[in-house]
């Protein structure tokens, strides 16, 4: 982890990319109390849900700790259990297989799961509803403040002049606006963020402060 941030904080932002969220799903024959997500998908009673991790160093684990922080799962009564097959295991073959109730996977991943029928989505993690499965609520309409993405970027070598680092933003944002990139795009759920190198250092910066505190609550320790 030292390493990694030795590594972000050697370069300079060039442009954003894109940003992905997750689909918080249940296995397709899964019944009103076998899945926690969407509303009044789930209420009390007194099951215990088992939502997968696989691997408490994967990023599908911190959705689970921000829901947490937020304190969903305390109010809408919820007992849930940290299922964690450890590196190897694929979130969505034992979701498939019955064996967890809940995942939180990447919607590129998953879509064709979804759209298959083997998997029921039950909410996306992103800031609002995604083109790709446009009936499908955000986590954050029920629970205020709740946002959970993935997302790219390109950088420089810190120090790479300023004007060299403006055309390739120029360049790239080009290219996240065409229309094929975005039609591609949102057929997988994937939303193209086209940013200055200051609003994408602003953007990570945000993301940094925001995920270090949910690291802080779940008590993740560097490796």
């Amino acid at each position: 982890m030292k390493s990694r941030s030795r590594a972000v904080s050697s370069l300079a932002c060039v442009a954003a990319l894109a940003l992905a969220g997750c689909a918080n799903n249940a296995a397709a024959g899964a019944g009103a109390n076998a899945a926690a997500g969407a509303g009044s998908t789930v209420k009390a009673s007194g099951d215990t849900i088992k939502i997968m991790v696989g691997g408490l160093n994967k990023q599908i684990y911190l959705p689970f700790m921000l829901a947490k922080q937020l304190g969903y799962y305390d109010k809408a009564g919820i007992n849930v259990s940290l299922q964690d097959e450890g590196a190897g295991v694929d979130a969505t073959t034992e979701m498939i297989a019955g064996q967890v109730q809940v995942v939180f996977e990447p919607i590129q991943s998953t879509i064709g799961y979804i759209k298959g029928g083997m998997l029921r989505p039950l909410a996306v993690t992103t800031a609002s509803r995604v083109d790709a499965l446009p009936n499908l609520p955000a986590v954050g309409e029920f629970v205020p403040g709740f946002e959970a993405r993935t997302w790219q970027g390109l950088g420089a070598p810190k120090g790479t002049p300023a004007e060299i680092t403006a055309i390739l933003n120029t360049e790239v944002n080009a290219v996240l606006t065409d229309p094929r990139l975005k039609a591609r795009f949102a057929d997988l759920g994937i939303i193209p963020m086209p940013m200055t190198p200051a609003e994408c250092q602003k953007f990570i910066t945000a993301e940094t402060e925001k995920w270090a505190k949910v690291i802080k609550f779940a008590g993740i320790k560097p490796e």
